[in-house]
């Protein structure tokens, strides 16, 4: 039976600039039409759509030097999506009711140029878990740090979509001990007894250790105040840190590093979930002196500086699925309207793991 392609659908645009971190009502979902693909294009209805904590900086209007551009009033959002073609060109290797992951997502139908599509396997676990940040993590994690046999691991934002797969990534890798941090005893309780970690420093702690004048004033009370706690859980240093928050946990994690330590930073929560920030910058108070006598590494990981990641990544994903070693916690929430308050609820830490937006059949 032929499927007739629709002739309009919902997307999510950026209504207005937020002032700090945005509301639902900074976002709009509207009604568009849709043209017929174009050489080259494929239409596919997605299925599910990532909620990320990247497009805060996408959507404060002033990020510069960065693979995609800053989203403007007026922009549909986009990220990880997966969906099903339902309309292709003659002779292309996709066809009608093939399952595809592309960077379309906050809509419901997408115009992908083909190129942009990667085939997902028919025989794959759980194709909405492709959607979840893995990539990232185990990128940051085989390229930058390198984990090794023994060595012990610091994620940092370990609750999230990134570090809920980190830690059991550096344990597959041949990590000794896995740390994490969180916000809140529930979610690290979550992470011991669902994922594995073996201890979790939460937030709230250090944070009213520094509010209750137990460190120095500022960022450097904070930074002291979780120095002292994840000394309690590492009391012989970290080898490798994989970082999403930056911030106050980046300069205490130098203090507890080992020597030849590598840090590898993949996201920087700490500027991006300020209420007060614009989401672009995340300063940290980092000893340089500590960096030269332990010989530490710290670099930045992005995906389009290691394009064959993603490939090896969804392979090992498959596999790791399969055998059971690895679960992707999934928070789904229904609805292509409800996604502005998932983003929100995403901004507040409301869920564990990686959340995504699940449309229509």
């Amino acid at each position: 039976m032929t499927v007739r392609p629709p002739r309009t659908g919902l997307e999510v645009r950026l209504a207005t600039v937020p002032a700090g971190l945005p509301e639902p009502t900074d976002l709009t979902v509207t009604e568009t039409p849709l043209s017929a693909p174009a050489p080259g294009q494929v239409l596919v209805r997605n299925h599910h759509f990532l909620v990320y904590g990247g497009l805060l900086t996408l959507l404060g209007g002033t990020v510069k030097d960065t693979p995609v551009p800053a989203l403007r009033p007026g922009d549909t959002l986009f990220g990880p999506a997966v969906g099903e073609v339902i309309e292709a060109p003659e002779g292309s290797a996709l066809r009608p009711g093939t399952l595809v992951t592309h960077v379309l997502g906050w809509r419901e139908y997408a115009l992908v140029p083909e190129a942009d599509c990667q085939v997902v396997d028919p025989d794959h676990p759980d194709p909405v878990a492709a959607l979840a940040s893995g990539s990232a993590a185990y990128g940051a994690l085989t390229r930058l740090a390198r984990v090794r046999a023994g060595d012990v691991v610091l994620v940092t934002g370990a609750a999230g979509g990134v570090g809920s797969l980190a830690g059991q990534i550096a344990r597959l890798l041949g990590a000794a001990r896995v740390i994490g941090t969180t916000g809140s005893p529930g979610k690290a309780r979550r992470l011991i007894e669902e994922l594995g970690y073996d201890a979790v420093v939460t937030a709230g702690s250090w944070r009213d250790a520094a509010r209750d004048g137990t460190a120095r004033g500022g960022t450097d009370a904070a930074a002291e105040a979780f120095a002292a706690e994840l000394a309690g859980v590492a009391p012989d240093g970290i080898d490798v840190l994989l970082d999403n928050v930056g911030g106050a946990q980046l300069t205490a994690a130098v203090d507890a590093a080992r020597h030849g330590a590598r840090f590898a930073l993949v996201g920087a929560l700490s500027g991006q979930m300020a209420a007060d920030a614009p989401g672009s910058a995340a300063p940290a108070v980092i000893d340089s002196f500590q960096l030269v006598v332990k010989a530490l590494t710290v670099q930045g990981y992005t995906g389009v500086d290691h394009p064959e990641v993603a490939a090896e990544w969804a392979g090992r994903l498959a596999g790791w699925l399969r055998s059971g070693d690895i679960r992707v916690p999934l928070h789904r929430i229904p609805g292509i309207d409800q996604a502005p308050r998932a983003l929100r609820e995403m901004i507040d830490g409301r869920h564990f793991g990686t959340v995504v937006v699940e449309l229509r059949a």
